[in-house]
C-alpha cells in the first residue's frame, strides 16, 4: 500500500529552521564554557573580556539617565550627540575628518557586522575572510547565503604575518567583500600601513567592499601608538570601506551591547531602514554611558593598555619557558595564541585541561580549521590568576593523560 504525502497535514512536518541555519556550527568556546560554568575549581580564560567592571563614572551616567526617565525610543541611527561624539573621537584618533553622516550607532559590534552584511551581500556573493577569525564574522555572511573563502595568516620568523601578494591574487572582480580584523582575534596579528595601501588600491580597482572589524584597534602592546593602522585613515569619497567598532573592549563594556558602524554616507538611509527592522534603536541610558566613555574615558583606555602590555609580557615569558610551546609574536588585542607540541586537536586538549587541572582556555578550532591545534588565552586578567593558570598548565604537561 502506498500513501500520498503531498496533502499531509502541516502539523506532521518536521519543525526545522532553514538549511543554512541548521548548517551553522555552535561555538566550541561556548560549548566548553557552558559545561564548566559554576565549577569553582576552574580558572576561566576563554572569553574575550577584562576581569574589571565598567568604570564607575560610566555606570553612573546610565543610572542618571534612567533616573531622568530617558527610556523611550531613540533615532534609528543613534542619538545625534553620540554620533557626533563618535565622529569627533575617530577624527582625532585617525587624524582625518570623519563626519557624523558616516556614523551609525549599533546594538553591539556583532550587530554592526550583521547590518553591514545585510546591507551589501546577496545570496551567492563571494566573501574572502582573513583567518583564523572570530567565527561570527564568517558565519554571518553564510547565514545570508554568501560563499565564504578563508585566507590564512602565516607564522613567519616567529610572528603572525599576512602574505599580501598571495591575498591579492585571490581577490578578483567576482569578490564582493574582504573581511579582516586587526588587531586580530585570536592571533593578535596587526596590519601595517603599507599593507592597507596595497589592499585598498587593489580593492578599488576591482570594486571590492572592505569590512574591517576594528574592535581592538586601541589595544596595542606598543604604547607609543594610540591606535592600530586603519583603513579609515585612507578613505576618500567613493571608497567601499566599512568599519565596525564597539565599546566592549577598550572601555570594558562587554555586557552593555553598544557599538558603531562607519560607512559611506550614501548608505546611511538604507542602513537606518535595516536598523529599524532589526532592533529599531539603542536604549538611551546606554548611549549616555557610551558618550561619557568617549568624553571622560581616555584614562581608562590608557590604564587598560598598560595593563595588557604587562600581563601579555608576564604570560608570554612564562609560556615561552615551556619547551613544548610555540607562541608567535603579535601586535595587539588581549590574547595569547599558542600551541603545544603533540596535541593536534584543540577541543580534546581544551577539555582535558578543564577536566584534569581546571584550566579554561578557548580551543583554536573555534576560529576555523586552520587554527586546530592552537589555544587562545585571554590575558586581560589579574596577574596572580595568570600565574596560577600557567602553574596548572605545567601540572598538566608534567602528568599528561594516558
Amino acid at each position: 500500500m502506498s500513501f500520498d504525502t503531498r496533502n499531509r497535514s502541516p502539523h506532521a512536518r518536521q519543525l526545522l529552521p532553514r538549511h543554512t541555519v541548521q548548517a551553522l556550527t555552535a561555538s566550541p568556546i561556548r560549548e566548553l564554557a557552558n559545561a564548566a560554568m559554576g565549577r569553582e575549581d576552574v580558572l576561566p580564560f576563554w572569553f574575550g573580556e577584562s576581569d574589571q567592571p565598567t568604570a564607575r563614572f560610566i555606570r553612573h551616567a546610565a543610572m542618571e539617565s534612567i533616573s531622568h526617565g530617558e527610556t523611550r525610543y531613540t533615532q534609528n541611527l543613534g542619538r545625534p550627540y553620540l554620533r557626533h561624539g563618535i565622529a569627533e573621537y575617530l577624527s582625532q584618533l585617525h587624524d582625518t575628518p570623519i563626519g557624523m553622516d558616516r556614523v551609525a550607532v549599533t546594538p553591539s559590534g556583532v550587530s554592526g557586522v550583521m547590518l553591514a552584511a545585510q546591507l551589501l551581500l546577496e545570496p551567492g556573493d563571494h566573501v574572502v575572510a582573513i583567518t583564523p577569525l572570530w567565527p561570527n564574522l564568517t558565519e554571518i555572511p553564510a547565514i545570508l547565503g554568501a560563499r565564504v573563502s578563508r585566507f590564512a595568516l602565516s607564522v613567519i620568523d616567529g610572528k603572525w604575518s599576512l602574505d599580501v601578494e598571495r591575498l591579492l591574487q585571490t581577490l578578483s572582480s567576482d569578490t564582493r567583500m574582504l573581511l579582516l580584523n586587526s588587531p586580530n582575534n585570536p592571533t593578535g596579528w596587526t596590519i601595517r600601513e603599507d599593507e592597507i595601501a596595497s589592499i585598498l588600491h587593489h580593492c578599488r580597482q576591482h570594486g571590492i567592499w572592505i569590512l574591517c572589524d576594528d574592535v581592538y584597534e586601541r589595544l596595542l602592546y606598543d604604547l607609543s601608538n594610540t591606535s592600530a593602522p586603519s583603513f579609515l585613515r585612507h578613505y576618500v569619497a567613493g571608497d567601499r570601506i566599512l568599519s565596525i567598532n564597539s565599546f566592549s573592549k577598550a572601555w570594558s563594556m562587554t555586557g552593555w551591547r553598544i557599538g558603531w558602524l562607519v560607512a559611506p554616507p550614501e548608505l546611511m538611509d538604507d542602513l537606518a531602514k535595516l536598523i529599524e527592522f532589526n532592533s529599531s534603536c539603542v536604549l538611551e541610558p546606554i548611549q549616555r554611558a557610551a558618550m561619557t566613555a568617549l568624553l571622560d574615558g581616555e584614562n581608562e583606555v590608557a590604564v587598560l593598555r598598560q595593563r595588557l602590555a604587562r600581563t601579555r609580557t608576564l604570560l608570554v615569558d612564562q609560556l615561552k619557558s615551556i619547551d613544548a610551546i610555540e607562541l608567535p609574536d603579535a601586535g595587539g588585542a588581549m590574547y595569547v595564541f599558542f600551541r603545544i607540541e603533540g596535541h593536534p586537536d584543540s577541543m580534546v586538549l581544551a577539555r582535558q585541561l578543564v577536566n584534569r587541572v581546571g584550566l579554561g582556555l578557548a580551543p583554536g578550532n573555534a576560529f576555523g580549521p586552520e587554527a586546530n591545534g592552537w589555544l587562545r588565552w585571554c590575558h586581560a586578567i589579574d596577574p596572580q590568576r595568570l600565574q596560577d593558570g600557567v602553574q596548572r598548565l605545567r601540572q598538566f604537561l608534567d602528568h599528561p593523560p594516558l
